[in-house]
């Protein structure tokens, strides 16, 4: 075979397997997103977040989160944390925020976002945030496992398993609507066919006991709901008649079925955009 064969069939490979890019200073951005083929940290530019003082209705998450994450910028003892609960209520919304508050305090925190299907590369990953001097929250957004999903044992060496174990300059935020990152149904269904029903869970439910934060989420009530409103009527200077505002908000979570942040949030976009307001 000759050398220009044997160069087209090393260039075929490589664009096949393209070698990782290399790690970042960490300097051009506040955020990355972690991707895998080849292996690379995108900076994210702008972070899609709402302000943490918007954040209504869960103030003892908020309060117990933001503590963690400040003593964890500053380079103190710190957990990872398991965001469980409610669609809708601010989960992702509070990681952001509160890396927000950080950086605003001078922190040198990094938000490092990986997605569920990535989590077998998670390793590689702390590789190259364990060799940086910044400190870094690793941020999987929306876990959930179904009962023959092997991803998990890659987060369970991320929490506290493996020889070399997490470094010390990372700290793992989750979010999830499942407490256990995995169905109900699931559970039951492999407690009550097992010959020994707590050993067949034990391992995919103690991966939510690996988090030392358990911060939970729960469907809002209509003071709530409204009260998450006025907030953002007040934040974007939108100045509308009271009891409008309180009818036309019911009927909104009325047709959607739900009331959460998230649809409290969709209905003052549309009456900004009904009030000629730019959001």
């Amino acid at each position: 075979m000759t050398d220009a064969a044997l160069t087209r069939i090393a260039d075929a490979l490589d664009r096949l397997s393209p070698p990782p890019a290399p790690a970042p200073s960490f300097a051009e951005a506040e955020a990355y997103v972690w991707h895998t083929a080849p292996d690379r940290l995108e900076p994210v530019r702008r972070v899609a977040r709402v302000p943490l003082d918007q954040l209504v209705g869960i103030d003892r998450a908020r309060d117990t989160l933001l503590a963690n994450t400040l003593q964890f910028a500053r380079g103190h003892a710190a957990n990872n944390a398991l965001l469980w609960g409610a669609r809708g209520m601010g989960k992702s919304s509070l990681v952001k925020a509160v890396h927000a508050e950080a950086v605003a305090r001078g922190l040198p925190l990094v938000l490092v976002e990986i997605s569920r299907d990535d989590l077998d590369s998670v390793g590689r990953l702390l590789a190259i945030l364990g060799d940086s001097d910044r400190r870094f929250v690793l941020f999987a957004d929306d876990l959930s496992f179904s009962s023959d999903d092997a991803q998990y044992k890659s987060l369970k060496a991320v929490l506290d398993g493996g020889l070399a174990g997490r470094p010390p300059n990372v700290v793992l935020y989750a979010t999830s609507n499942r407490r256990h990152l995995m169905p109900r149904d699931m559970i039951d269904n492999e407690r009550a066919t097992a010959i020994h029903p707590g050993e067949a869970i034990e391992e995919k439910v103690s991966l939510s006991d690996r988090f030392g934060l358990w911060l939970g989420f729960h469907a809002c009530g209509q003071d709530e709901y409204l009260a998450m409103i006025d907030g953002y009527c007040a934040a974007y200077g939108l100045e509308i008649d009271p009891d409008r505002l309180r009818a036309e908000a019911i009927e909104w979570q009325a047709t959607r079925g739900a009331r959460s942040g998230r649809v409290a949030w969709q209905f003052f976009t549309d009456l900004a955009g009904r009030e000629g307001l730019a959001v």
